[in-house]
């Protein structure tokens, strides 16, 4: 389903990039500095089933966790004026990248190998896909996944940036591209 009506500035912006990257903490100031409603959705899904997503793997499955995960994401895709966090994972659905290329602006936060591996200790416990696999692995898994992201409307290097940073820069960015798209007055 797409939302015809919105206007650039009113449609949801729809965070993606690899786990760990920032998308919770860069979502959640980046709607507050834009004045939008903030919706992380695998918080949701662990609302929903009441327990951690490392438990909703092990008790319902990936496919049930899934399952919510795109149901969700097309009910908060359609509203106005969220800022949505998805898991890193959730882009692997050809019918998810649908909706939010037609419904929201995609933000791709993106991060270096490099960058990223720096902050796996932070990671390796609460993140079901990283649980028993080398860090060949986990590179392999993150070149796949950046391959996927990069079908995206905007896409931001978090390498150097630390959260706050990165948020200020973004909404000072969407707010020049919203004066730059706006109808002028005939």
């Amino acid at each position: 389903m797409r939302n015809f009506g919105l206007s650039i500035r009113e449609k949801s912006i729809v965070c993606i990039g690899f786990m760990g990257v920032g998308k919770t903490t860069v979502g959640k100031l980046l709607a507050q500095k834009l004045y939008r409603s903030f919706v992380d959705i695998d918080e949701e899904i662990e609302k929903f089933y009441t327990m951690p997503i490392p438990k909703i793997f092990e008790i319902h499955g990936e496919q049930a966790f899934r399952a919510k995960e795109k149901e969700l994401i097309v009910k908060y895709s359609q509203r106005p004026l969220n800022i949505i966090s998805v898991g890193g994972g959730a882009f692997l659905q050809k019918e998810i990248q649908d909706i939010c290329m037609a419904n929201c602006i995609v933000l791709f936060l993106d991060i270096s190998w490099e960058s990223w591996k720096e902050r796996i200790h932070i990671l390796a416990d609460n993140r079901p896909l990283l649980q028993g696999r080398s860090l060949e692995d986990i590179e392999m898994l993150f070149l796949e996944r950046q391959r996927i992201y990069s079908l995206n409307h905007s896409k931001f290097q978090v390498d150097h940036f630390e959260a706050e940073e990165a948020a200020d820069y973004l909404a000072d960015a969407l707010k020049l591209s919203w004066e730059i798209n706006a109808p002028q007055p005939k």
